[in-house]
């Protein structure tokens, strides 16, 4: 009994800790970001990378693609929906922001990096509890 409630600890404090994406796997997060790509291609005509210096960050079956970008302070990022339901929104809580709109397909918004260098959770607000929608932005000086 002793050894199931230690795995059950150990489970709990890596979902707690290391929910990144709702993806179970890096394989599938891979999958559902390839989709997610070429979502946003279909709606856009472009590919992210060419967007530079502006870093994407897609949202799509509650995972947000890359869910753990590395971008300047200082540095444009844009958050869009590539879903066709349901809406989603960033929220950086942790950092004491109010959370963003929320997004239908296509939608999104474009924020400057403003936050101190370091690591930053950011949320979903209607999906980072029950789906585990967060990611993890470093920001460097």
């Amino acid at each position: 009994a002793m050894r199931v409630v230690a795995t059950l600890l150990v489970a709990m404090g890596s979902a707690l800790s290391g929910g990144i994406a709702a993806a179970a796997t890096p394989e599938e997060q891979a999958t559902i970001c390839a989709e997610a790509e070429s979502r946003y291609q279909q709606l856009f005509g472009t590919p992210t990378a060419a967007t530079a210096p502006v870093v994407v960050v897609t949202m799509y079956k509650h995972t947000f693609c890359p869910a753990q970008p590395t971008v300047r302070q200082g540095a444009p990022v844009r958050f869009v929906t590539v879903d066709k339901r349901p809406p989603h929104s960033f929220w950086f809580r942790d950092a004491g922001r109010v959370e963003s709109e929320r997004f239908f397909e296509g939608e999104g918004a474009d924020m400057v990096v403003d936050l101190p260098a370091g690591e930053h959770v950011f949320l979903c607000g209607p999906h980072w509890e029950n789906e585990k929608m967060t990611g993890r932005m470093t920001v460097t000086p």
